[in-house]
């Protein structure tokens, strides 16, 4: 069957344009599916605070991998093959979560999922972007970070919900992980279009290059969604011990809800986020940021569950006009055969700062506390926002 593409309103590029945010989404849901399971796993394996943000990094790590080894890979075969390959990489770590948990074998399990979400980054939003006409090219960017953000939501969400109420607490979120990645493998396959044989392709790693004219931008834009995004990852990886060793508090639910609530409101976020100009979006985020910081400060000082639970509605509205706006002035200003380079090179440096602050503050809590590491790295979030949301002022002004 051939499909026509060419024409905006056609039936076959709504059927891609959906199969391809479905397979994003699928992807995603599985990177985050062990967030609220990681209080289980720290009981039955004796894990420390360390071994979780590990556990964390790992996959941080992995998907770095993927985006610095592959990330032209998608310009040079098409979108499709390696489209495939992530989601093919997603159904192998779903089996290794379902069988009897070891440390070693989480960790294999993880770095393949970051696999998954490194393949997926960069050409899932190149994809999405390339589908849609050049005069819609934003409502491009934007369904690619609703799906990419909407997916680590509902897999924070699926765990913890099933993690509450299973009898296989440590199975099932992996089983249904499963069965959506085998859908969206089969959507891809029968509803996207197959790319052309394209030689000279290079299977080494290659240098992620990101054009002179938008350099100064993808700067600015990288380090305004990293701050947000390292949050993020610090919040996924320890909210689930914090809840129960600080607060007393159980419910896998309540862990998988809170760190979901910051990547749905992340998602609204940049909806809201298209009405503004992307500089403004990305000036507005830093902002946001800073309050996030307090809050979250306030809650571990303080020892409080309201000021948790509004700091990651505020996180993640915040980072998704950090987002929104950084992807409108770096992925959406090149063009389509360099699209998932420089995709790629803003999701590497994304997931770089991603992992290393879940890192550093497994390390500094196991010197001082893990509630008191959380309130350092809060402080230096607060004035990393800071600094990124005036150098972006300074930007638009020169503009």
């Amino acid at each position: 069957m051939t499909l026509d593409f060419r024409r905006p309103g056609t039936s076959p590029r709504r059927w891609a344009i959906a199969a391809t945010a479905f397979a994003f989404f699928a992807t995603m849901v599985g990177t985050t599916l062990p967030t609220a399971l990681y209080s289980i796993y720290s009981a039955r394996l004796s894990f420390s605070s360390l071994t979780v943000t590990v556990l964390f990094a790992v996959y941080a790590l992995g998907v770095v991998f993927a985006l610095l080894v592959f990330g032209r890979l998608s310009d040079q075969i098409g979108r499709r093959p390696v489209l495939l390959i992530a989601l093919g990489c997603a159904a192998v770590s779903a089996v290794l979560f379902m069988l009897p948990p070891s440390l070693g074998l989480l960790i294999v399990a993880r770095v393949i999922s970051g696999f998954s979400a490194g393949f997926m980054s960069g050409a899932g939003t190149a994809a999405v972007i390339d589908l849609f006409p050049a005069a819609r090219r934003s409502a491009g960017g934007m369904l690619a970070i609703a799906v990419n953000s909407g997916g680590l939501g509902v897999g924070n969400l699926l765990g913890g919900l099933v993690a509450s109420f299973s009898a296989s607490p440590l199975r099932v979120p992996f089983a249904i992980h499963l069965g959506l990645v085998v859908l969206a493998a089969a959507g891809l396959w029968l509803l996207t279009p197959r790319p052309g044989r394209q030689p000279g392709v290079r299977w080494r790693i290659q240098r992620l290059r990101v054009p002179a004219e938008i350099r100064g931008a993808f700067v600015r834009g990288v380090l305004a969604a990293g701050v947000a995004f390292s949050v993020s990852g610090v919040l996924t990886a320890v909210t689930a011990l914090f809840l129960a060793e600080d607060l007393g508090v159980r419910n896998h639910w309540l862990a998988g809800l809170i760190v979901f609530l910051i990547f749905s409101t992340m998602a609204l976020g940049q909806l809201a986020a298209g009405r503004v100009a992307p500089h403004r979006a990305i000036v507005g985020g830093c902002a946001g940021l800073v309050l996030a910081g307090v809050l979250l400060a306030v809650a571990l000082g303080v020892v409080v569950l309201t000021p948790l639970v509004i700091a990651a509605v505020v996180l993640g509205v915040s980072g998704g006009f950090c987002l929104n706006g950084a992807l409108a002035t770096t992925v959406e200003q090149v063009p389509q055969e360099h699209r998932g380079e420089v995709s790629s090179a803003f999701f590497a440096s994304l997931y770089v700062l991603l992992a290393c602050p879940a890192i550093g503050v497994g390390l500094l809590g196991t010197a001082i506390g893990l509630r008191e590491s959380g309130l350092v790295f809060a402080i230096v979030v607060a004035v990393l926002a800071v600094l990124v949301g005036a150098a972006q002022l300074r930007a638009g002004r020169r503009r």
